[in-house]
């Protein structure tokens, strides 16, 4: 993890350097997560834009573009799915201070699981050769039938969780798992939250009209 923080790092400093991207408003100690396009980073935005528009639009006969307002009626947005689907189960570690999704730390956590079942398929191919059956393995190894059970429990109470909105049960199997902080190793959690990633717009000269 630290690995890739350190990568991302040097990414930004690059684009930064090079002028693709610089911190919004930086002279003014700047805006967490907002970017400036550079002289670079606006060429390299058009170009994909343009790919973009060539090959999903231009390239079909029966698709013809448009160029809608982004402010549009609330009813707009929830019928789109936006409403509803632009919210994210969030989650604070207090000794760290970052900030993650419930649910991806969780993934992750089946991600390893299914490493060791790899782990352990691998070794008996090793083993037994020609003659090994993977099917057979999976369903009469004590210990990889006993990972694969660990999955299938956490897969289905997160679904569970993320269906019915339970932010509780989110935390609840995170405290089970153990899960730290990949950064810091802390497992001193928040509650986790629902955040709402729409921003939301005032019309008029005075708000609320």
């Amino acid at each position: 993890m630290a690995q890739q923080t350190d990568l991302f790092k040097n990414l930004i400093a690059h684009c930064k350097e090079y002028g693709f991207i610089f911190q919004s408003s930086e002279v003014y100690d700047g805006l967490s997560a907002v970017y400036d396009y550079g002289p670079y980073g606006v060429e390299l935005k058009n170009n994909i834009k343009s790919y973009w528009w060539s090959s999903m639009v231009q390239m079909h006969d029966n698709i013809v573009g448009i160029d809608a307002a982004i402010f549009m009626h609330p009813k707009t947005w929830k019928a789109s799915g936006h409403v509803d689907a632009f919210n994210d189960p969030l989650i604070d570690n207090k000794d760290s201070k970052k900030r993650y999704r419930a649910d991806v730390l969780i993934e992750e956590q089946m991600e390893k699981i299914e490493a060791k079942i790899d782990k352990e398929i691998e070794k008996a191919r090793k083993r037994f050769g020609d003659g090994f059956d993977e099917a057979m393995y999976r369903t009469t190894n004590p210990r990889v039938m006993g990972y694969v059970e660990a999955f299938e429990a956490i897969r289905t109470r997160l679904a569970a969780a993320m269906t019915n909105g339970d932010m509780a049960e989110l935390k609840q199997i995170i405290e089970d798992l153990e899960i730290a902080d990949p950064e810091s190793g802390s497992r001193n959690w928040t509650d986790v939250r629902q955040f709402n990633l729409m921003f939301s717009t005032q019309l008029g000269n005075i708000a609320g009209e």
